[in-house]
């Protein structure tokens, strides 16, 4: 029996046939990053949130001034062009093995009810200040095909030490629910929030899928700021960004 609850601020499911989007802190924090930068520059609500016994039981004070359960929040965005995404995001993810696959069999669960159109699962791969590939990765032969067919090259030898936790699960077991679903993984040093990569992530998927995500570094940068403040973590952020890309080096990474 799965111990995942949804509940629901607004309606009762995602919006129907909407592009979903995962990411929780992880290496670099890069699809956390992207996807938060994307909540605070458009319109955008918390309709649910995902609940599990095994997210550490640490409840939060809201910016209203109320106690609020450890969670993922799901998140309705409209994007300039006027297209609804949803992003399934937080600070945190169950604690244990069996809480991750529960919760990733939820998401999954709510992206088959509402037919969503694709999920991207957000994540970092830890790799040298050089590097700066974003993979795509997929579970499902089929789904791949299609993938290629629209030009998306899709990666089979990275990332070669696979995936963990929730974002791992998730994309694992889209294929089990039929669920047409691709991980977007950017390269990064992989210290506290990698703004850079971030906007790397944002850039590829724009191209890939033509969505206006609209993203720049001074976005990236405030959101790398919250969100560091909310997980802890410090570092020469201002000096980093003044760098050019090709000039930064692990040093810099925050």
């Amino acid at each position: 029996m799965n111990r995942t609850r949804v509940h629901w601020l607004e309606g009762d499911g995602l919006p129907m046939h909407s592009m979903v989007l995962e990411a929780v802190p992880g290496v670099g924090n890069v699809g956390k990053i992207m996807v938060d930068g994307l909540i605070e520059k458009h319109p955008s609500r918390t309709i649910g949130w995902i609940l599990h016994p095994d997210f550490p039981p640490h409840a939060t004070l809201s910016g209203e001034g109320l106690i609020g359960p450890p969670r993922l929040d799901i998140i309705t965005v409209i994007l300039p062009n006027g297209e609804n995404i949803c992003i399934i995001t937080g600070v945190m993810q169950p604690m244990t093995a069996p809480g991750q696959f529960e919760v990733a069999e939820a998401i999954l669960g709510l992206a088959s009810d509402s037919e969503a159109s694709r999920v991207l699962v957000l994540a970092g791969l830890a790799a040298e200040p050089e590097c700066r590939s974003i993979y795509a990765v997929c579970s499902d032969k089929g789904f791949r095909k299609i993938l290629e067919k629209e030009d998306i090259i899709v990666s089979r030898d990275q990332p070669k030490g696979g995936m963990i936790g929730v974002a791992g699960m998730v994309l694992s077991l889209s294929t089990t629910l039929g669920v047409p679903s691709l991980g977007v993984i950017a390269e990064t040093v992989g210290a506290s929030s990698d703004v850079l990569a971030a906007d790397r992530m944002a850039k590829w998927i724009e191209q890939a899928f033509e969505v206006p995500l609209n993203l720049d570094l001074d976005t990236t940068k405030e959101t790398a700021a919250r969100l560091m403040e909310k997980i802890g973590g410090d570092g020469p952020l201002e000096d980093y960004l003044a760098m050019g890309e090709s000039e930064a080096s692990s040093d810099f990474y925050v």
